[in-house]
């Protein structure tokens, strides 16, 4: 679609919306003079769509009464940004329909995509994992978004360019996996063939994404995406290691702690939690909030906190007392 083309349908859409708009504002939207806007008006008054003219300081451009509306068209951002926010109307219970109308509005939006877009949003809604932490923090592109889950639906392996956290940049070329909103970021998780281990990539980081040929086999093991990304945050190293052993499954304890904030291994009937942390200062909070014994293996400054706090504590409960 050539570019005044293109500006001529955003013309059309800004005015679907209701009400009048003047022909300044449709200038700043556009980009264009006011002269530019006039000829665009003209071009779809040529196209038999009724734009009426309205005179006066705040005159402008409206569409006529009783205009039928052309079939809804959607970009592949806009049919991205529309299906992500049905999603998470449902899972955060924002939404008032029933869960059946999410799915059908979905359905919907899909019939109306070209077929190659409709494709990649299937793919980018088959893949997608969420932790159920809220997002405070926008989605990278859609083409990077629909090309890695295009990889991880139809198992071609993924290259693309990677900037790590020290803004050291590498070409990478993975067999990706799964895909995983998480905390407002999305991280694809893959095996890195050229070493046999699996990595975990931001998609903010990513760039020049691409399928290349050829096709690759799905993990052996059973960890599911989402998993893999919050064991591997959980496990990124910081100031101190801490590791206890609590008294419980470790689906319990793992269910009382934070989405990414430890890894949790089985024990029998004991877990051992592993967690990074900066400063020790909010850990006895968390160990408390899990309502479960637990046990110290290191560091010792963290038993030197729990010790401060317990002092504190049974000084608090005996003040209370008078």
């Amino acid at each position: 679609m050539s570019r005044p083309t293109s500006r001529v349908l955003t013309v059309l859409e800004l005015l679907q919306t209701g009400g009048t708009r003047t022909r300044a504002e449709l200038a700043e939207r556009l980009g264009v003079d006011e002269r530019t806007v006039r000829r665009y008006v003209g071009h779809l008054i040529d196209l038999e769509i009724p734009v009426v003219s309205v005179r006066g300081r705040y005159g402008g451009y409206r569409l006529g009464r009783g205009y039928r509306l052309p079939p809804l068209m959607f970009t592949d951002e806009e049919a991205v940004a529309v299906c992500l926010g049905l999603i998470a109307g449902s899972r955060t219970g924002l939404t008032t329909a029933a869960a059946a109308a999410g799915e059908t509005a979905r359905a919907k939006i899909r019939r109306v995509l070209p077929t190659a877009s409709g494709a990649r949003l299937d793919a980018l809604l088959g893949t997608v994992s969420f932790t159920g932490d809220p997002v405070r923090r926008p989605a990278p592109g859609p083409d990077v978004l629909l090309a890695v889950a295009d990889s991880v639906q139809h198992r071609r392996p993924l290259a693309f360019g990677y900037t790590n956290a020290t803004g050291e940049r590498s070409a990478r070329r993975v067999h990706p996996h799964g895909l995983v909103a998480h905390s407002g970021r999305w991280y694809v998780t893959a095996l890195d063939p050229t070493i046999a281990e699996d990595r975990t990539f931001r998609l903010d980081r990513m760039s020049d994404v691409r399928a290349v040929e050829g096709a690759f086999a799905p993990p052996e093991d059973r960890v599911d995406a989402a998993t893999r990304v919050l064991d591997g945050i959980a496990a990124a190293p910081r100031g101190h290691e801490v590791v206890v052993r609590v008294r419980g499954v470790a689906e319990e304890v793992r269910a009382r702690l934070p989405a990414g904030l430890a890894v949790v291994e089985r024990l029998g009937r004991e877990s051992r939690v592993t967690l990074h942390a900066e400063r020790l200062d909010w850990v006895p909070g968390v160990l408390i909030a899990l309502d479960r014994g637990f046990v110290v293996e290191r560091p010792p400054e963290l038993r030197e906190r729990l010790a401060e706090l317990a002092a504190r504590l049974v000084r608090a409960a005996v003040a209370s007392e008078h």
